[in-house]
């Protein structure tokens, strides 16, 4: 799934069909051993790829996940959850993902974005893992988070 850099996936769709050894999830799912994965890469932010700065927009965008969805995958994070960089008190993430995700309680949802943010939060429902391996300065630096999950 691209982010907000990959501005080439936005701007000419025929690009997309250059991955070739992956499936590129865009808006879109997939049940991969008995697990429904559905992920996107719209983020709250004006310019860069993908953006949609509108909370309107994003409500009626975060409605089309499955509500039977196990495994969320979003670019951006959710408003509070591992959305704040260190050393500031900004949340960066989008208050209308957040309520999409507490309406339709993934069993894990892993995003990124926010580099700084690299961890994982567990509450009763759901896992949340930014697993951005980008260090704030941008050196690939941080170890991937590796989960073990189960279809139901």
């Amino acid at each position: 799934m691209p982010g907000n850099h990959e501005t080439l996936l936005e701007a000419e769709p025929e690009m997309r069909r250059a991955i070739t050894n992956a499936v590129l999830l865009i808006d879109a799912g997939i049940t991969v051993a008995g697990l429904k994965i559905w992920a996107s890469p719209v983020t709250p932010v004006y310019g860069g790829a993908f953006g949609m700065p509108n909370p309107a927009d994003r409500r009626r965008h975060w409605r089309k996940i499955p509500d039977s969805t196990d495994c969320l995958v979003t670019h951006t994070p959710p408003y509070g959850i591992l959305d704040t960089a260190p050393g500031s008190t900004l949340h960066e993430g989008c208050p209308e993902l957040f309520q999409a995700v507490i309406e339709i309680e993934p069993r894990l949802h892993v995003f990124g974005h926010i580099h700084g943010a690299y961890g994982t939060v567990r509450t009763e429902r759901t896992v949340f893992v930014n697993a951005a391996l980008l260090s704030e300065t941008g050196d690939l630096d941080r170890v991937p988070v590796v989960l073990e999950l189960t279809a139901r």
